[in-house]
C-alpha cells in the first residue's frame, strides 16, 4: 500500500475529530435504516469493507451481525477496538483476502474513492458476497468532486488520499456488471461542507432522494443484491 492508500491510517487517532460527525450519522441512517433493514442484520455474517474508525462496525455488532472490520492499517483497526469487538483485518477492498461467496452482507460507507480503482473494489465485494447476498454502498456522486479543491482550500477537511468519485450512471453500471442487482438507488446531501445552520435544509432535500433530483445530490447509496 502507498503513502497515498494510507493517507487516512496515519492520522487514526484524530479521525473523529476531524470529520463531520452529522455526515456520518446520516450515512448510518442511510446504510441501516434505508438501504437495510435493521433486522435483516441478526445472526448474518457481515463485512464492513473500509470500516474507518468503526462506527459502522459498531452500529452492525448493536443489530446482532458478526462482523468483520477492514481497513488499510492498524491504526485504524486500533479505533475500531475501543468502539466493538469485531474480527479485525487489514486489507485492501481492492484485493480482498477472503474466499468467494464469504459473507452475507457488507457494508462500504464512502471507501470505494479512495481507492486507486473503485471498479476493482465492487468487483471484489461482489466476489466475496454470498449468492442472494446485499451490498449496501455509499459514494460522493462524481459531479460534485470540484468540492475536493475547495474543501482543500478552505481547509474544512484534509483530501489528501485517492479521491476517486463515481457518478450515478456509472455506479449502477459496475454492479451490474458484477453480477449485482441494484433494487435501490438514492442521492441524499443536497449540498456540500454541511454546517449546522444548514442542517434542516439538507435534511429537507434527502426526502427527495430517489427522485430525479437524488442524481444530482452530493452522495449516492445503493442497495445491491447477487444474483
Amino acid at each position: 500500500m502507498n503513502e497515498k492508500g494510507l493517507f487516512y491510517d496515519k492520522f487514526a487517532s484524530e479521525f473523529d475529530r476531524k470529520m463531520n460527525m452529522y455526515d456520518t450519522e446520516k450515512r448510518m441512517r442511510v446504510v441501516f435504516n434505508t438501504l437495510l433493514s435493521p433486522k435483516e442484520l441478526d445472526g448474518k455474517k457481515l463485512l464492513d469493507a473500509g470500516c474507518g474508525t468503526g462506527w459502522f462496525s459498531r452500529r452492525a455488532v448493536e443489530l446482532g451481525a458478526v462482523v468483520t472490520s477492514l481497513d488499510v492499517g492498524e491504526n485504524l483497526l486500533n479505533e475500531v477496538k475501543k468502539k466493538c469487538e469485531t474480527t479485525r483485518v487489514v486489507g485492501d477492498v481492492t484485493a480482498l483476502k477472503f474466499k468467494d461467496n464469504s459473507f452475507d452482507i457488507i457494508v462500504s460507507s464512502d471507501v470505494i474513492e479512495h481507492t486507486p480503482d473503485p471498479a476493482k473494489a465492487i468487483s471484489e465485494m461482489a466476489r466475496v458476497l454470498k449468492k442472494g447476498g446485499v451490498l449496501a454502498l455509499t459514494v460522493p456522486n462524481n459531479c460534485w468532486h470540484f468540492a475536493v479543491s475547495v474543501g482543500n482550500a478552505l481547509k474544512l477537511r484534509p483530501y489528501q488520499g485517492y479521491e476517486n468519485w463515481v457518478g450515478w450512471g456509472q455506479l449502477k453500471r459496475e454492479l451490474e456488471k458484477n453480477g449485482l442487482q441494484v433494487k435501490k438507488q438514492l442521492g441524499f446531501h443536497f449540498i456540500p461542507f454541511v454546517v449546522s445552520a444548514l442542517y434542516p435544509i439538507i435534511d429537507y432535500f434527502d426526502r427527495y432522494g430517489e427522485s430525479a433530483l437524488g442524481r444530482v445530490m452530493v452522495n449516492i447509496g445503493v442497495r445491491a443484491e447477487k444474483k
